[in-house]
């Protein structure tokens, strides 16, 4: 019997990707998508407060477990505090995407910059460092950057202003940090465009929370 991953999208842009990269990691697997693209544009308007939106991350992760997943993702590092909420709500494990990412940057080096184009999306980002940081013992220094005008470009069409904007933000925060965490999966396509002698900084949350994903898998079937 195929394995049945559901993964919860706030946005249509994180399907494609994540289909192909679960299908790489986990092959023979069945994918099922629940994508709610209300969620940003809500969570914008009203200054990142996801109690506003629990209730419906609540009743996808239940689909979820109705149609039969084995595992679930949750793919958008806004709402990732919605989780441990929700697990208790489900039988079957809910994978935060970017919990595997934010383990490994501070096991990986002291001083941790975050970059994000969404403000939405740094504060959870920051919030869950600090919270790990705590759970592993370790200290850290973080930095928050937050490149708005990344973002207005690519909502205006301009993909190449957009990553532009992030080489320059993504460059200069390498020069102090030991690692550079990118808050949102849509910037990792950028670093191969960085020197290659500071890429090895850099982790971004999709291959991680996809291995994440599959070690759940694994761990239920022993």
């Amino acid at each position: 019997m195929k394995n049945k991953i559901a993964v919860v999208h706030t946005t249509p842009v994180t399907i494609e990707p994540l289909k192909a990269l679960i299908n790489e990691t986990v092959p023979s697997c069945e994918i099922v998508n629940f994508v709610d693209d209300s969620i940003l544009p809500e969570l914008n308007g009203n200054g990142g407060d996801v109690r506003k939106v629990e209730g419906r991350l609540i009743h996808y992760y239940q689909f979820a477990e109705q149609v039969g997943a084995r595992v679930i993702l949750n793919a958008c590092s806004s709402v990732g505090e919605v989780v441990a909420t929700g697990q208790k709500q489900v039988d079957i494990p809910i994978v935060r995407i970017d919990e595997a990412m934010a383990e490994k940057a501070i096991q990986k080096g002291r001083k941790i910059g975050v970059v994000a184009t969404l403000a939405t999306t740094l504060g959870p980002t920051v919030t869950l460092l600090k919270d790990k940081s705590v759970e592993l013992n370790r200290e850290i220094e973080l930095t928050s950057n937050l490149a708005e005008e990344a973002y207005r470009r690519l909502l205006s069409g301009d993909k190449e202003g957009h990553d532009q904007v992030l080489v320059d933000v993504l460059t200069k925060v390498a020069e102090k940090a030991d690692v550079v965490v990118l808050a949102q999966a849509s910037m990792a396509r950028v670093v191969s465009t960085l020197p290659k002698e500071i890429q090895h900084k850099f982790l971004s949350s999709p291959k991680l929370g996809v291995e994440r994903v599959k070690e759940a898998l694994e761990g239920m079937s022993k």
